[in-house]
């Protein structure tokens, strides 16, 4: 049973939320059982109690807890002391701000958080306590304090903090703080110096633009001229390289020879260095020097510049040192992590490296520096294992597409054909690697992603996995074979052909051994032997070029078109059939329209009334427009309810020949008894102007019986529109058969 209790208004305020003070209705809480006895008292004594200050001093008030706890809370005397029963929010001999902290913890319901985040707060609260030696306060133990259907059981006498019961296995995950790069400016100039070169840095208002394509020669000419008369030039990157501005840095710093001393977004500050020779005489093209890059920048000098003069820095620095620095950049991975020392070593002997790489290590292969074309090449054997599909299923497909991506980008390819040196790379990478992985090179024009995907894929044979403008993956294919292999199972095929040919001239000898004269039998069985084909051979040879495929292929040719002549002609009586059905349903439709003949006794107008109607017509907003349906019933009834309030209808035709439009109006004048004043071509379509007449009278039934309803207009006009599409393929079909009888009939003459 839970106990409720009535709190009368002289109970301290102090106690209950705002939403419930000042109250005429007495307000009831009710309490979980706690786990102890508590002894039973009066009725007088618990009003007594509750409505002023009890007699005995170590007596507590209950306090209103949350659902989940088992035991009450007890507001001790010493804590009551101080508050102010006539204004809570105020503590007598303090300044209030303290007192009006508890207040609102313990009465604002509004600032209350529910859910994960409220019992990570209350599970911290509850730490706290138990670290100061408040436990003993609160009057219960942590034990009786219970979240839901569980107990924290993660806080121990020890005060260790265990796996709180909202905790999942795998913990909380922290996002790691990304490490600061140390730069080699950093290392080698002075914090004065350094400090100097930055505020200069800041200022900087030009600048050298680096394109998609990388820090091509051009840039690094650009900056070794801004140079000539500052000490710092500055350059700000494009995609891909602002996306990984430490690989930018690196670069820079590797063909330049200079120092970065400022970053900020997408731009860097190189700094020339104290002891940099002015008058350099700079190569145009990108030179090698170093067996892991690709292409590094050389500076040519008509002197041999090695100063040993201490800069401002307090550090020897000389040309010498930068192309040192090169080098040790290039050669960094050996000291790199174990992943990337794996990788150099697989990509190592397929070619040199691209040191532009956007990404970070380890660098891929630069595919456009691989020869174009490889003599000899042939595309690799292939042989698919027994009961194995050779064709990839969606979940396959799926599953290496998730393979491929975390892997390294093996190669980097700018150029769409002659790719037989890149094809002889991949086949020599999938020896150790399912997936081979190429990247599309940033700024090239005119690259075209499938082409380069379409020539690879008949180069090397294997399977796409994807193709964008950015990646080309390809997946090895379940009919790989390596080098090895393959060239023992041509070695055993070829063996296996070999001993086929022993077999049948042992078979013939001994079919000549033991033989059996019939009298009539004077040929034996050779159905299946070798000499069976040698005779199959020699009875399609060609005598005077001596090869046996050149009648084969006549014939094979030859079967080829009449196959194709009886399709085209099957497609062809389709088709007449078609039409003559839409002929036979549109000549059934129009017998149901009678026209009405024009009449010959028709009112005459001048020619000045004549340009006033056309006038008038032209001026008008409201018009009568015809559609693909033509003219039908509901379009003569139409002009009578326009020549019901006005003398002149317009009439907008959407036909394009001006024949048809001449025909349209003649037949609306017949059918209406009106009078055409005029054809005009508009914007809109041509205008046919109709005057109703003098003596116009309007007829006693708008709605023409001799005309087609709206329906069978319609269908007049979807027929008449199929005939004419059928006719037209028709016509094609036949050029096509008489096209393929000239053809046959030139195979035939040429076989003769």
């Amino acid at each position: 049973m839970l106990a409720t209790t009535c709190f009368s208004p002289a109970l301290p305020t102090i106690l209950f939320p705002p939403s419930f003070r000042s109250d005429s209705t007495p307000l009831h809480l009710s309490f979980h059982k706690p786990r102890a006895p508590i002894p039973a008292t009066s009725t007088g004594s618990q009003s007594s109690l509750l409505s002023g200050p009890s007699s005995d001093s170590n007596a507590a008030i209950n306090l209103r807890t949350a659902p989940w706890t088992k035991a009450p809370l007890h507001l001790q005397p010493q804590e009551e002391e101080g508050v102010d029963l006539a204004n809570p929010e105020r503590s007598n001999g303090s300044d209030g701000h303290g007192d009006k902290k508890r207040y609102r913890a313990l009465a604002d319901r509004r600032n209350v958080k529910t859910g994960k985040y409220a019992m990570r707060r209350i599970a911290k609260s509850i730490e706290k306590l138990q670290k100061n030696g408040d436990s003993g306060e609160t009057g219960m133990k942590l034990e009786e304090v219970e979240f839901g259907d569980f107990y924290l059981e993660g806080f121990d006498e020890s005060r260790t903090r265990g796996r709180m019961p909202w905790e999942k296995d795998d913990g909380i995950v922290l996002r790691r703080p990304k490490k600061k790069t140390v730069t080699s400016a950093e290392l080698s100039l002075d914090k004065v110096l350094l400090e100097r070169l930055r505020g200069e840095a800041s200022k900087i208002e030009k600048w050298v633009k680096v394109n998609k394509i990388g820090v091509t020669q051009d840039v690094v000419n650009k900056i070794h001229f801004t140079w000539e008369t500052n000490e710092l030039a500055m350059l700000k990157f494009d995609v891909p390289l602002s996306r990984n501005m430490d690989r930018a840095r690196e670069i820079v710093e590797m063909k330049t020879g200079g120092m970065v001393v400022w970053s900020k977004k997408n731009a860097l500050v190189v700094y020339r260095g104290c002891n940099y020779p002015l008058g350099l005489k700079l190569s145009t093209k990108m030179q090698v020097d170093s067996p892991y890059c690709s292409r590094t920048p050389f500076l040519e000098a008509d002197t041999d510049f090695s100063l040993d003069e201490p800069d401002e820095g307090g550090s020897n620095r000389s040309i010498n040192d930068n192309v040192d620095e090169w080098g040790e950049a290039s050669t960094s991975f050996l000291s790199g992590p174990l992943y990337e020392r794996e990788t150099d070593r697989l990509l190592d002997d397929l070619g040199p490296r691209f040191i532009d790489w956007w990404m970070h290590k380890p660098l891929p292969v630069d595919a456009d520096m691989l020869p174009e074309v490889v003599p000899g090449y042939m595309p690799p054997y292939r042989r698919c294992p027994p009961f194995t599909n050779p064709k990839l299923t969606d979940a396959e497909l799926l599953y290496l597409r998730k393979l491929a991506h975390p892997l390294p980008t093996h190669f980097v390819l700018g150029r769409n054909r002659k790719l037989q040196g890149l094809a002889a790379a991949i086949l020599k990478l999938w020896e150790k690697s399912l997936i081979a992985k190429i990247a599309l090179k940033w700024g090239v024009p005119n690259t075209n992603n499938e082409q380069m995907a379409c020539e690879l894929k008949s180069l090397t044979g294997g399977t796409l996995l994807l193709r964008n403008k950015f990646f080309i993956i390809l997946y090895r294919g379940k009919d790989f074979l390596p080098v090895g292999v393959a060239n023992s199972i041509i070695q055993r095929e070829t063996e296996l052909q070999r001993w086929q040919l022993h077999e049948e001239n042992s078979r013939l000898k001994a079919s000549e051994l033991f033989c059996f004269d019939t009298g009539n039998l004077e040929e034996r069985a050779k159905a299946g032997t070798l000499s069976d084909f040698k005779d199959i051979t020699m009875e399609y040879e060609d005598l005077t070029t001596g090869s046996t495929e050149s009648k084969l292929q006549a014939d094979a040719e030859k079967g080829k078109i009449i196959r194709e002549l009886k399709k085209q002609e099957r497609r062809l009586s389709i088709l007449d059939f078609k039409v003559e059905k839409s002929t036979k349903e549109l000549t059934k439709l129009n017998a149901s329209c009678r026209h009405v003949e024009p009449d010959a006794d028709q009112e005459l107008i001048t020619n000045e009334e004549r340009i006033c109607f056309r006038k008038m017509g032209l001026k008008m907003h409201s018009c009568l427009t015809l559609g693909r349906r033509g003219i039908f019933d509901g379009v003569i009834e139409g002009l009578h309810q326009h020549w019901k309030h006005r003398e002149v209808v317009k009439v907008i035709s959407m036909q394009r020949a001006f024949s048809q439009v001449l025909s349209t109006a003649k037949s609306l004048e017949a059918e209406s008894g009106g009078i055409l004043i005029s054809v005009d071509k508009l914007k809109e379509g041509y205008a046919i102007i109709i005057f109703r007449g003098k003596n116009y009278r309007r007829p006693l039934r708008s709605v023409s019986k001799n005309l087609l309803t709206k329906g069978k207009a319609l269908r007049r006009s979807l027929e008449t529109q199929r005939i004419g599409s059928l006719k037209f393929f028709a016509n094609q079909k036949r050029q096509k058969v008489s096209e393929l009888q000239l053809e046959l009939e030139n195979v035939h003459d040429s076989g003769e």
